[in-house]
């Protein structure tokens, strides 16, 4: 017998509840940090479903047809409305909030991403373990890669047309193969749309800058008695670029530096965070190194001084003129690329009969854009007789000649070259025809579904003000011709040459002056840049894909039900380096002609067997057999148990696997030239830019990964639209492919790890390459805990004098641990909010413990009011620093001492507000939607230590705090 609460009782708990609800909400928001103990996770079922019903979909965790909680594995769902209400410039920027989902590639922070062609990419990185081991669908069907890592940029999807999108926070490799380590993001399209909708929206920072706007229109049309369905979509969207040299905060010098007075055994710390520091080897003009004239740098029209260099640690100090080494480099970088995307969709289908539906589909996709780096420091050698020198600093000459000095080094940005920048053009072509039905087996009804794709993107990627190595070095040797040295060269006296002309008077050499900061001629230019170093890059996916799920036979608790089929996948990459003067060597962007590519056959089946009331078991099993790598198996078990209606427990365990990409395997990424820094201990100590290939390994292995969850569902009948879930996970990943970086190499070299010595190529005593190889080295490890609450309430409920409806999600994710073991020390990356952790290296794959996004809606016809609150914990710069002030211990290679290891939480508050306007038989609606709308400014932070090539990056992890301010956006569309 069930009993129920008296109305009046129930509504006087409703009421409390909302009230208390609004109430932590507006707790939450108005105090960012007590939200950073809240935790929040995966959501189990639909968003627009009421949790009370059986809304029978094929949720993205299963290929079974089952309601969202029911299924086993956890599962989000970002309604269409939500994304609607936000109306995000980009969608990858709407799905990037959740808490799940770590660190991705934006707009915000892939911009200095010159030469591997990933500029603007979207990514999503599920559980911080890297975009490639996050799995993206497309209804359920793969897309075609925008890179050769394979990864999918997720802003090539109508953004208009999504319906959903699902997210699966466990592995589902038995479920859907390869990649889905962290998980899938399945994004629902609405391919049953009837009707016309057009929409327009432009939005511009409170700066004035950052200008986008976008264009959309959708039509659905059905003919032949609604059997004939002609889906179409278009959008067209432009993004002006914003500079970081824009933002106040980017220029306070803040950086961690080495200690100048650090020493063994004084008790003080290694590593200082502090404002007020810079380089101490570089400026914009040029800045005498060592010897007598050391501190000397050079400003325009023949003006030198001496710079005040305060206190010293290479490659940095503090205090003195620290702006003037920063001048011309400090925030170079773009904070967003100038973007403009342009996207087509078709989607025809014919239903033959009522058991048969035919469907064909085409996209296009074409993404350009520009952003900007910064140059490469060097340290060049002036010689006493070059020609500049003689006739702009003359007092420099003299006083070379009077110290005995036959030549200088002098440190440089090399500002005169310009600021380089990406341009890269992408352009995304997917076509897929298939079929699907139903038919009758043993008594039940089954659905069939099969199609083919193919789908091909075409990029061409290109380094605006680059330089040729060979010729800046023939250029910079420059001296005036005399009766001396002349010899039958033809040069008029008088007049400045390059020394090599001298003996060889055709080979085109023009002189440029690396003193101060005069720009180029034209002619030097052209004979330093001849052309731009481009490379054209061509991906191509065919996919051949058959299924069949239904019902067996009945068992105590329901039916037992199967999903069974086959697939084939093709991936292949070829690229072209459209470069002349490869052999000279650019100093970006030395692009590699290569080819490779490899195919896949798979079967899977899975199983769901409700052996008892309340009790549900599920089995998933692949066969995988690769041409590169040969055969592996994946397979995943499940189960889920309801003692009552109430209350649903759930727990997975699964075995999964990435297999390595077509870049991993066959393409030479680039051997683009990178500035370092060697210490005292090489034989060339100092900053040198050298040749850092990145080479592919034809024997990568598939990464094998395990991976349980455990959790709970609420979802109690006496507080209908209530929902809360909790649940656990655990990863661990072995034979990891992944790469030390070429400053890694080096500092783990001279520190004692000789086996890297081995990929430092010299040719003497100079080094001149480091090789980049990818191996099956490293092991990963992850877990945490995720919590998601949902509560939807019409207002009626509690009093009819209350009007609209109220609705509430917050997800909250604890990272515990995400600890990467490369073979020489783990680094643990949960609760790193830091960019550059230990040695100085990018870190995307940084966590901060606590990531929580609360969204509330009240919706009043016509109006709909949206708030969301989004932040995170605070954290650490690194997880292996010891933080002191004084009487430290002496630092170690892993474990170095540091003033300060903190960093801060931030909140963020973005709100929405739409109309809707009856316009004769039309509805227009209007929105205004303003993102981070207190204008909060990123937290500094102190990037560093060893390498100074941080400098052109803001000086904050971009990939976390908003460094682009707030954000206006104001949209208009209709329907009919």
């Amino acid at each position: 017998m069930t009993t129920y609460a008296p109305a009046s009782r129930f509504r006087s708990f409703q009421r409390s509840l909302l009230w208390g609800t609004a109430g932590g909400l507006a707790l939450l928001l108005g105090h960012p940090a007590c939200a950073q103990t809240s935790v929040e996770g995966a959501k189990a079922t639909s968003e627009n479903a009421d949790p009370g019903e059986a809304n029978e979909v094929v949720v993205t965790g299963s290929r079974i047809v089952r309601d969202g909680y029911s299924a086993p594995t956890p599962v989000t769902v970002l309604s269409g409305a939500e994304i609607a209400a936000q109306k995000p410039a980009n969608i990858s920027d709407f799905v990037n909030t959740l808490p799940a989902i770590g660190i991705g590639s934006t707009a915000q922070n892939s911009s200095g991403s010159l030469s591997d062609g990933t500029a603007g990419i979207a990514s999503i990185n599920l559980r911080g373990l890297g975009p490639t081991r996050t799995l993206v669908l497309v209804d359920g069907q793969r897309s075609v890669g925008s890179t050769a890592n394979q990864v999918v940029d997720v802003n090539t999807i109508p953004q208009d047309l999504v319906e959903r999108v699902e997210v699966v926070t466990g592995g589902a490799s038995a479920q859907y193969g390869s990649d889905a380590i962290g998980g899938v993001v399945n994004f629902i399209l609405d391919t049953k749309f009837k009707g016309v909708k057009l929409s327009a929206d432009q939005g511009i920072t409170t700066f004035g800058d950052g200008h986008s706007y976008r264009f959309t229109g959708t039509a659905g049309l059905s003919f032949l008695d609604d059997r004939l369905h002609v889906l179409l979509n278009g959008e067209y969207y432009h993004q002006s670029p914003i500079d970081s040299v824009n933002r106040s905060w980017n220029n306070k010098g803040f950086f961690t530096v080495n200690n100048p007075a650090y020493t063994a055994a004084n008790g003080q710390p290694q590593y200082l965070v502090t404002a007020n520091a810079g380089p101490n080897g570089f400026t914009a003009g040029g800045l005498v190194t060592s010897g007598a004239l050391r501190g000397t740098y050079f400003l325009p029209d023949g003006v030198t001084r001496q710079l005040n260099y305060g206190a010293v640690s290479s490659p940095w100090m503090v205090g003195g003129d620290w702006q003037t080494t920063l001048d011309g480099i400090v925030g170079t970088q773009s904070l967003m690329a100038g973007e403009k995307r342009i996207s087509l969709f078709d989607r025809t289908s014919f239903d033959v009969s009522d058991n048969l539906t035919i469907f064909g589909q085409f996209s296009w996709n074409r993404y350009d854009a520009q952003s900007f780096f910064a140059q490469q420091p060097s340290t060049i050698t002036i010689q006493a007789d070059n020609a500049y020198l003689q006739t702009l600093y003359p007092q420099v000459a003299a006083s070379m000649r009077a110290n005995g000095l036959s030549s200088i080094p002098v440190g440089a940005w090399n500002t005169i070259l310009g600021v380089p920048g990406s341009d890269n053009r992408r352009d995304v072509y997917r076509y897929v025809a298939g079929a699907k039905g139903g038919f009758s087996l043993f008594g039940h009804d089954w659905s069939w579904n099969a199609y083919y794709q193919h789908g091909e993107t075409k990029s061409r990627d290109s380094i605006v003000n680059n330089w040729i190595i060979s010729r800046l070095a023939l250029a910079t040797d420059a001296v005036l011709v005399t009766s001396g040295n002349v010899g039958s060269s033809g040069l008029a006296l008088g007049s400045i040459a390059c020394r090599s002309t001298l003996s060889s008077p055709t080979n085109g050499c023009v002189p440029v002056n690396r003193l101060g900061t005069a720009p180029l001629s034209a002619a030097a230019k052209a004979y330093l840049t001849p052309s731009n170093p481009y490379r054209g890059q061509k991906f191509q996916q065919d996919v051949a894909s058959v299924s069949v799920t239904g019902q067996l036979f009945d068992l105590p608790g329901g039916a037992a039900s199967i999903a069974t089929g086959g697939e084939w996948r093709k991936e292949r990459l070829s690229t072209t380096s459209l470069d002349p003067f490869y052999g000279s060597g650019w100093g970006l962007g030395n692009y590699l002609s290569n080819k490779g590519g490899y195919s896949v056959k798979e079967g899977f089946v899975e199983l769901d067997l409700p052996v008892l009331r309340g009790v549900d078991l599920s089995a998933a099993g692949r066969y995988t057999d690769y041409t590169t790598s040969g055969s592996v198996q994946t397979w995943k078990l499940g189960a889920t148990y309801s003692p009552i209606p109430d209350v649903k427990f759930r727990g997975n365990y699964s075995h999964d696997i990435r297999a390595p990409n077509v870049q991993e395997l066959f393409v030479s990424a680039n051997a683009g030239a990178g500035s370092v820094t060697f210490p005292s201990n090489a034989p060339t100590p100092g900053v040198i830019a050298l040749v850092q290939p990145r080479l592919p390994n034809r024997d990568l292995r598939p990464e094998r990964a395990a991976t349980w969850t455990a959790g709970a569902v609420l979802t109690p009948r006496f507080l209908p639209g209530f929902a809360v879930s909790f649940d656990y996970y655990e990863i661990k990943i072995r034979d990891a492919i992944g790469s030390v970086s070429a400053q890694q190499t080096i500092d783990l070299c001279y520190s004692g790890n000789t086996a890297f010595c081995q990929s430092i190529i010299y040719s003497g005593a100079t080094p001149v390459n480091i090789l980049v190889v990818p191996v099956n080295f490293a092991k990963q490890r992850a877990k945490g805990f995720d919590i998601s609450t949902s509560y939807r309430l019409p207002l009626s409920t509690i009093s009819e004098s209350l009007p609209g409806t109220f609705r509430i999600q917050a997800n909250t994710t604890h990272y515990i641990k995400n600890v990467t073991d490369n073979g020489v020390f783990p680094v643990d990356a949960a609760g790193v909010n830091g960019g550059f952790p230990l040695l100085s290296t990018p870190a995307p794959n940084v966590n901060p413990a606590w990531v929580y996004r609360v969204s509330a809606f009240y919706e009043l016809d016509p109006v709909t009011i949206n708030l969301v609150g989004r932040g995170f914990s605070s954290g650490v710069y690194g997880k292996d620093y010891v933080e002191c002030t004084s009487n430290c211990p002496a630092s170690s290679t892993r474990y170095r001492t540091i003033n300060y290891n903190h960093t801060p939480s931030a909140f963020y508050l973005d709100g929405s507000i739409s109309v809707k306007v009856p316009a004769a038989s039309h509805t227009l609606t209007l929105s205004l939607i303003v993102r981070n709308m207190l204008n909060s400014a990123p937290k500094l932070l102190g990037n560093g230590p060893t390498s100074t090539y941080i400098l052109a990056y803001p000086q904050t992890n971009e990939s976390l705090y908003d460094t682009v301010g707030r954000v206006f956006r104001v949209a208009a569309g209709v329907k009919f």
